[in-house]
C-alpha cells in the first residue's frame, strides 16, 4: 500500500474505491463480509459502506454502481427510493454529475470499525459490538481504551464519530477489516482527524500468551473465531498465531518408565538450538537422544519458566502423585460447564480455574478434589475463607468435620484435607505443613495471591495436582506468567458463554466521574502532594451525594459501598446509617454483620479492602466502588464480582473524582472486566446535581 501526500488524500476521487473494493473481494471469502452479493434493493447498509469506503462525503451514482457491480440506472432509482426514506439525499454541481449524501452522519457514527495493524498484531476497534468484543477476548489482549465520555443524564449505548488511531489511520470500513500495513501509515500530528465527543475507541493486541492460553482444543477452532471477529482475512496475522500455536506444543515434559522425567523436543534444532542453550546443569542432567534430555529432579518449574519466557510453553505430561487415598463423594450436581472444567483440569493435571465470580469455582474445585480423590491442601488468602472452604466442603461432600483441618493464626490441625492461609504457609517455620503428608491435590484459591515464599515452594510441588482458581488472574507486577508455569494453565476462560447462557447474571458496569463538592475541597486537593493528594481525591465529599443518589435509584437492592480510606469508610457509614467492615472490626462482628446482611436484616454495608475477595454475600445486587486502589485491575474485577450471581439485577458503579487521576484509575482498575467482554460505560455528573 503505497503513501499519499496530505494533499493527494484531500482531493481522492470516491471512483478511486473502486480498485480498493475489487482487491478487497478477492480475499473476501468470509460470509458476514461480502458486500458485493446482489440483492434486489440497495440498502442502508450498503449505502453507509460505499460512504465510508470513499472515505468521502459525497458519492456518485456510477461510483456505487461499480462498487456494487450493477447497472447505473438501477441504483440511480434505487437511490431514489433511499432519498425519499430520508437516508440520502442529492444536489447537483458545476463539475460533476448529481452527488448523494447521507442526510444524518449520528447514524453512521454508532456502526462498528475495525482496523488491523498485523505487523505490529494490534486491532482498533471502534464501537464495538458486544459480540465482537466477546470473540477479541478470546484471542487478544485489551491494551487500552480512548475516547470522551456521556453526560450522566444521557442514557443507552456509546456512540462514536470516527476514531483515529496512534499512527492517524482513520478507522472508517463498518463491519469489515481495514487492513493497514505498519510502514504506511501516516504520522505527522497535523493529518489527525480530531476526536468528536462521545467517540470511543478500543486497542486490542494479540501477544504469544495470549495464542497459548486460548481456550480452543485445535488451531483449526481459534481460526474459525478470529475469522468471525475479523470479518475479512487477516493472512499474516493468521499465519503467526499459527506458528505461536504451533510453539506451545514443540516441548514435553513426561515420565520415563524407569521413573525420571524426560524433557523432549520436537525436533533437534529445537533441543540443540533452544533447550540446551537456556538451559545448564542445573535443570539437565545428561541427553539421552538429539531430542531429549533427562532431568534433575526438582527443575521442572525452572524448565518451565525458562522455555516459557523463551517463547515456548512446554506441555506438563509427567504422571503425578495422587497422594494417600482420600474416599469423599460429591454431593452437588455440576453444571455443564463446571463438569467440562473438572474433565480438563484431569487431563492437565494442573491448571489455572479462569471464572466470573457467581460462576460455581469452589464447588468446581470440590468436584476435582473428589476426581483426584487424594489428599488436599487448599491454600487462602484469610481465615474467612478457610471458613468459608470448610462450610462448602462439609454441604457439597460426604466429608465430616474431623477429616477437615485448618492451618493459621487461630488454629493448627492438619487433617486428610487441610485449609491454610497463604500468610502462614509462607512462614519458614511451618515448613512442615508442606511435606506433613503426601498430598495429591493443591487447591490455590485466589491464586493471584500467592507470596513469593510459596512461589518457592510451589516450585518444590510440581509432582502434585495443581488447580488455582480465580476471576482475576492478574497481577499488577505482570507475573501471570509465574501463576501459569509453577501453577498451570488457564482452564475456563470464556465468560461469554456463561452470561449468554444465563448463568451468571453479567453487571452492568459505569464510571461516574464527580466534580469537587466545593472549591474549599478542590484547593485542598490542589495544593496537596503525593499520599494527600490522591486521599483527597478519594474523600471528596461529593461523592456522598452521589452514593446516596445511587441508592435512592436502587432502593430494593442489597448494596455493598466499597472504600480504600478507614476515614472515608466512616464519613460514608455516618451519613448511610450502614455499618462499616474494615479489618480493624474484629472476625467475630464481621461474621455477625455479614450474616445479617446475607439475611436480609441489613440492606447495605460500607466495606474495606476486606470484602475485595473471599466473601460469600450472595444477595449483593449492587456495588458502589467510591475509591479504590489505584487502579488495581484485580480489584476492579473483585468488586464488580460481588454483584454477579446466576439471578436477580448486577449493578456497578464506580466513583471518580473528575479531573484527578482517579479518572485513569477507574478507567484501569476495570479493564480486565472490558478484556472479557463486558461492557464498560461512562458518564459525567452534572455540575447542576451538586
Amino acid at each position: 500500500m503505497g503513501k499519499k501526500s496530505k494533499s493527494d488524500a484531500s482531493v481522492e476521487s470516491a471512483e478511486s474505491i473502486d480498485t480498493q473494493t475489487e482487491t478487497a473481494v478477492e480475499t473476501n471469502d468470509h460470509p458476514r463480509s461480502n458486500k458485493t452479493e446482489t440483492s434486489d434493493r440497495l440498502s442502508t447498509d450498503q449505502i453507509y459502506d460505499i460512504f465510508e469506503a470513499a472515505r468521502r462525503p459525497v458519492v456518485t451514482a456510477s461510483t456505487i454502481a461499480r462498487y456494487l457491480s450493477r447497472n447505473q440506472a438501477t441504483i440511480t432509482e434505487q437511490l431514489s427510493t433511499l432519498i425519499d426514506s430520508g437516508v440520502i439525499d442529492n444536489i447537483t454541481v458545476d463539475d460533476d454529475p448529481v452527488v448523494y449524501y447521507p442526510t444524518s452522519l449520528s447514524e453512521m457514527s454508532t456502526r462498528e470499525r475495525i482496523v488491523v495493524f498485523p505487523d505490529r498484531r494490534e486491532i482498533v476497534v471502534d464501537n464495538p459490538t458486544q459480540y465482537t468484543r466477546a470473540q477479541l477476548t478470546q484471542f487478544a489482549h485489551l491494551v487500552d481504551t480512548t475516547g470522551e465520555r456521556q453526560p450522566v443524564d444521557q442514557h443507552g449505548p456509546q456512540v462514536s464519530e470516527e476514531m483515529v488511531d496512534q499512527d492517524g489511520i482513520s478507522i472508517t470500513d463498518p463491519e469489515k477489516t481495514t487492513i493497514v500495513e505498519d510502514e504506511d501509515a501516516e504520522t505527522d500530528a497535523d493529518t489527525r482527524a480530531p476526536r468528536q465527543p462521545q467517540s470511543r475507541g478500543y486497542l486490542y493486541r494479540v501477544r504469544q500468551e495470549d495464542i497459548w492460553q486460548a481456550p480452543f482444543d485445535d488451531l483449526g477452532s481459534l481460526i474459525s473465531v478470529i475469522r468471525s471477529a475479523l470479518p475479512r482475512r487477516v493472512p499474516g496475522l493468521e499465519s503467526w498465531i499459527e506458528t505461536q500455536w504451533k510453539r506451545a506444543n514443540r516441548f514435553r515434559l513426561f515420565t520415563h518408565d524407569d521413573g525420571y522425567v524426560v524433557l523432549e523436543a520436537a525436533s533437534e534444532s529445537l533441543m540443540g538450538n533452544i533447550a540446551r542453550q537456556k538451559l545448564d546443569e542445573e535443570q539437565l542432567i545428561a541427553p539421552i537422544s538429539d531430542t531429549q534430555n533427562w532431568v534433575r529432579d526438582g527443575a521442572e518449574a525452572a524448565i518451565k519458566r525458562t522455555l516459557y519466557e523463551a517463547g515456548y510453553p512446554v506441555i506438563d505430561e509427567r504422571e503425578l502423585e495422587t497422594g494417600e487415598p482420600l474416599a469423599v463423594t460429591l454431593e452437588a450436581e455440576l453444571r455443564s460447564y463446571q463438569q467440562d472444567w473438572v474433565n480438563n483440569f484431569l487431563d492437565q493435571r494442573a491448571g489455572v480455574l479462569v471464572g466470573p465470580s457467581g460462576s460455581g469455582k469452589t464447588v468446581t474445585a470440590i468436584g476435582a478434589l473428589a476426581a483426584i480423590g487424594g489428599e488436599t491442601l487448599i491454600l487462602v488468602p484469610s481465615r474467612e475463607l478457610a471458613s468459608q472452604w470448610r462450610a462448602e466442603l462439609i454441604q457439597h461432600t460426604d466429608l465430616n468435620n474431623d477429616q477437615i483441618g485448618e492451618y493459621h493464626g487461630g488454629k493448627k490441625t492438619v487433617q486428610s484435607v487441610t485449609i491454610a492461609t497463604y500468610q502462614t504457609a509462607g512462614m519458614d517455620r511451618h515448613r512442615s505443613l508442606f511435606d506433613s503428608r503426601e498430598w495429591g491435590l493443591i487447591i490455590y484459591d485466589e491464586v493471584h495471591h500467592i507470596p513469593a515464599a510459596v512461589y518457592r515452594r510451589s516450585a518444590d510441588l510440581q509432582t502434585k495436582h495443581r488447580l488455582g482458581l480465580s476471576a482475576t488472574p492478574v497481577r499488577e507486577d505482570d507475573k501471570e506468567t509465574e501463576i501459569f508455569t509453577l501453577v498451570g494453565p488457564p482452564i475456563g476462560t470464556d465468560w461469554s458463554a456463561l452470561f449468554e447462557a444465563g448463568y451468571v447474571q453479567e453487571p452492568y458496569v459505569e464510571i461516574q466521574y464527580v466534580p469537587w463538592k466545593d472549591e474549599l475541597s478542590q484547593n485542598e486537593w490542589a495544593n496537596a502532594d503525593g499520599r494527600d493528594r490522591r486521599r483527597l481525591a478519594a474523600e471528596n465529599p461529593q461523592k456522598i451525594t452521589t452514593t446516596k443518589k445511587l441508592l435512592g435509584m436502587h432502593s430494593d437492592a442489597s448494596a455493598l459501598v466499597f472504600v480504600e480510606w478507614l476515614d472515608h469508610g466512616e464519613a460514608l457509614a455516618d451519613a448511610l446509617d450502614a455499618p462499616f467492615v474494615s479489618g480493624e472490626m474484629p472476625h467475630y462482628r464481621r461474621d455477625q454483620v455479614f450474616e445479617s446482611f446475607r439475611d436480609d436484616e441489613i440492606s447495605v454495608l460500607v466495606i474495606s479492602r476486606v470484602g475485595d475477595e473471599g466473601i460469600d454475600l450472595p444477595n449483593a445486587e449492587l456495588a458502589v466502588v467510591a475509591s479504590g486502589l489505584g487502579g488495581s485491575r484485580r480489584q476492579g474485577a473483585q468488586r464488580a464480582g460481588r454483584t454477579m450471581r446466576p439471578t436477580g439485577s448486577a449493578q456497578v458503579y464506580v466513583l471518580a473524582t473528575r479531573g484527578t487521576t482517579e479518572e485513569e484509575f477507574a478507567q484501569r482498575q476495570l479493564r480486565h472486566l472490558a478484556e472479557k467482554g463486558i461492557r464498560v460505560t461512562e458518564r459525567d455528573v452534572a455540575e447542576e446535581d451538586v
